[in-house]
């Protein structure tokens, strides 16, 4: 142990940024997850969180927990393998499945472990896992833990993608593996061209909906739904903590791609299953999602406010098409700093530095929901302007 102790001391990149007073993680909140939060008492504009819909709030949401917890208790103490299959899982997986047009749906603890335990046990030794380079890290992941050949193509970019295809063997199984939405630049997979290329070398898709279920798509239905494209996509994986309001995940398919997994995933087989509240505030959340699609409008008419506020600023936004806006600033101490003035200026956002991205492209992760109003979103715009133009990271 004093080897370890040893060992790992020397890393001190988080106390560094300390007494600098930029460190910008575990921030304390006191409230709950809403369009304003208390943090050390002040109330600070959220604009860092994942839901989406803004539900985590709802009123139908909690006292569908609570009445869960009245009915089951807590806890499932097991796994869905063995004791912990609860009607209200399978009542949840029918609803999942019909939302994304497919067969069936199977529900995990969380949105990792779908991508961990499904990305790792579809392909084998023979077969090929193609990934887009800026899929989430539960993919990566997934990935490390298969016997299959892993290839990489260039973020979004069709022909990099082709080029992967070529080089595989023909009669292998070939699975791509890319996200809907992508999590920090906000950007929309190219779906429709992704798959003449599945087609044309008959390979497979898995679908990372994980910020694009409440987002895109007919009543929140996903990026498949939204292209029109659900037959030709093969698997579609989807998180109960962004729009759904709540804690697990799920993935969904044919019947026969389901019953592979449900016996042969060991993230699912060997983890306990979703508490019965967080399947119950799921269903309440899905009758919320598709009885009130002015939720999803709002928080559109939000984005496209929000992008034209920032560009017209100045700021570079990538390639964003959806609530998430990255806001490049492409050097860490800005980017650092920048985070912990907004924080003292009474507004939240996520700060996203090397090594999780190159330093050339560090950024600043704006994210809306649907309870945000017009005025908060004008409040936050002006406020990031003033504090990028004070650190020089906008010329004025």
């Amino acid at each position: 142990m004093r080897i370890l102790r040893k060992k790992l001391s020397k890393y001190d990149a988080p106390q560094r940024a300390m007494q600098a007073g930029i460190y910008p993680y575990f921030r304390e909140i006191e409230s709950d997850q809403d369009t304003v939060v208390t943090i050390k008492g002040k109330k600070v504009l959220m604009f860092g969180s994942n839901s989406y819909l803004g539900l985590t709030n709802h009123p139908k949401i909690k006292e569908a927990a609570k009445k869960a917890i009245d009915k089951y208790g807590t806890g499932c103490a097991g796994s869905r393998f063995l004791n912990g299959t609860l009607d209200i899982h399978i009542e949840l997986e029918d609803r999942l499945a019909k939302l994304v047009g497919k067969a069936g749906a199977l529900c995990f603890s969380t949105g990792f472990q779908v991508n961990l335990g499904v990305v790792s046990v579809l392909t084998g030794r023979r077969d090929h896992l193609i990934l887009d380079e800026l899929d989430h890290a539960s993919i990566i992941e997934g990935s490390r833990l298969s016997f299959s050949r892993v290839l990489k193509f260039k973020h979004n970019d069709m022909r990099s993608l082709e080029s992967k295809l070529k080089i595989c063997t023909p009669e292998s199984l070939k699975l791509i593996v890319v996200d809907g939405i992508f999590s920090m630049e906000g950007d929309i997979i190219k779906l429709p061209e992704l798959v003449n290329l599945s087609e044309k070398y008959n390979a497979t898709i898995m679908l990372d909906d994980a910020h694009s279920i409440g987002v895109l798509g007919r009543n929140g239905a996903g990026t498949a739904d939204h292209f029109g494209l659900t037959d030709k996509v093969d698997l579609i994986m989807g998180t109960f903590s962004k729009s759904l309001a709540s804690l697990g995940g799920f993935i969904a398919s044919d019947a026969e791609i389901i019953n592979f997994i449900k016996h042969n995933s060991r993230s699912l087989i060997f983890s306990a299953s979703i508490t019965p509240a967080s399947a119950a505030t799921v269903l309440a959340a899905l009758d919320i999602m598709e009885s009130e699609p002015e939720r999803i409008q709002h928080l559109w008419d939000l984005t496209g406010y929000a992008l034209k506020g920032f560009r017209d600023a100045g700021f570079d936004t990538g390639n964003s098409e959806s609530p998430i806006i990255p806001l490049f600033i492409r050097d860490n101490i800005k980017a650092l700093q920048l985070t912990q003035m907004l924080l003292a200026d009474g507004i939240f956002v996520n700060p996203v530095v090397s090594p999780a991205v190159p330093k050339e492209d560090c950024l600043i992760r704006y994210s809306l929901m649907a309870t945000h109003t017009m005025a908060q979103v004008e409040e936050s715009i002006e406020k990031i302007t003033k504090a990028a133009r004070g650190l020089e990271i906008l010329v004025q």
